[in-house]
């Protein structure tokens, strides 16, 4: 099978496409022939090794696992012992450790049936952003009717989520974004949209009880000034290098000893969890009309290294999806850099 691999950390010129073996699932885990995977901020951080301290998982000099891509959705083509849930031909999406290939393992409860009416690439793009959103947005901040939430990176792959699992929550949305992004975000439902080009949020004199950040451009002192007494601020991701967010989330041990212990406001930084609960949450949204994916741009497996330079632009409106069509007899194809 051909994969996207890479061997050493940088920029997107690490990356190959290569020949190797098609893997094997365990007793836990299924087989899926992939038809599309999406790219996270993850990936790029995962690529370049950054932040640093990230590396002691993945490796010091070098990447010890060579594959990418969390996101995937396909079809199964063989489960292990355990595996009762699913069976092979069902199509299904959700969270694996290597989904940039033409061949993917997953667990069997990181992954949900993909519904007939979702197409491989929204499935694709819903994983780690659509479970981000709505684990900080429904568990962390605990929106209800009447919440008041901001969110600053609105238009981008777990800001468009954001926006509409808030008001499927039915809390009072305002979202910051872009000259350019803003039509495309008040589609999404926001009940206000403030363009950061033309006016500081921070300045407004308003306050949020949930203070969701996906961008990392703004101080810790800037959010919790727009965040009531006794709010929240959700910080998921560090943004992209082109905004200088090379961080990533921060853990709740490191928020106590960069915040006042005697401050109102609590804060936290959660990692999404894919399982199949809340992927099938999703799915019902969508199936609903409540939740629409918003892909930005396809690309096929070749140009992964585009994608993924695309991300880190801080460009994408939405998703970013790769589209995988496996050939068959792909397995004895030579190696293929990029």
């Amino acid at each position: 099978m051909l994969a996207v691999t890479y061997e050493a950390y940088g920029d997107a010129r690490v990356l190959n496409i290569e020949r190797v073996a098609r893997p094997v699932p365990n007793e836990d885990q299924v087989l899926i022939k992939v038809r599309a995977a999406s790219v996270n901020p993850l990936d790029w951080h995962y690529m370049r090794g950054t932040p640093y301290i990230m590396r002691i998982q993945s490796g010091f000099l070098a990447p010890k696992t060579p594959r990418l891509g969390s996101d995937v959705a396909g079809d199964v083509v063989a489960v292990g012992a355990n595996v009762t849930a699913f069976k092979v031909g069902d199509a299904v999406f959700g969270g694996s450790g290597a989904a940039f290939g033409e061949y993917a393992l997953a667990r069997a409860i990181r992954i949900a049936p993909k519904p007939d009416d979702m197409t491989y690439e929204q499935a694709a793009s819903i994983p780690v952003a659509a479970l981000t959103a709505l684990q900080a947005l429904r568990d962390i901040g605990q929106v209800k009717a009447g919440t008041r939430v901001l969110i600053n990176g609105a238009s981008g792959g777990v800001g468009t989520f954001a926006i509409q699992i808030a008001k499927a929550l039915d809390a009072d949305v305002t979202a910051v974004c872009s000259t350019r992004n803003v039509e495309l975000v008040s589609s999404l439902g926001a009940d206000r949209v403030i363009d950061y080009i033309k006016e500081d949020f921070a300045a407004a004199g308003q306050t949020y009880d949930v203070t969701y950040d996906l961008v990392g451009n703004r101080s810790i002192s800037d959010l919790r000034t727009v965040t009531a007494e006794n709010g929240i601020v959700i910080m998921s991701g560090g943004g992209s290098p082109a905004d200088g967010g090379l961080f990533g989330p921060l853990t709740d041990t490191a928020w106590a000893y960069i915040t006042s212990p005697f401050a109102s406001q609590r804060l936290a930084s959660p990692l999404a969890e894919v399982k199949t609960e809340d992927l099938a949450t999703i799915a019902a949204m969508v199936t609903a009309k409540t939740l629409t994916p918003v892909i930005d741009r396809t690309y096929p497996l070749a140009e992964i290294a585009d994608a993924i330079h695309y991300i880190e632009s801080g460009r994408a409106r939405g998703k970013v999806v790769i589209a995988v069509a496996p050939a068959e007899g792909s397995d004895g194809a030579p190696a293929s850099p990029l």
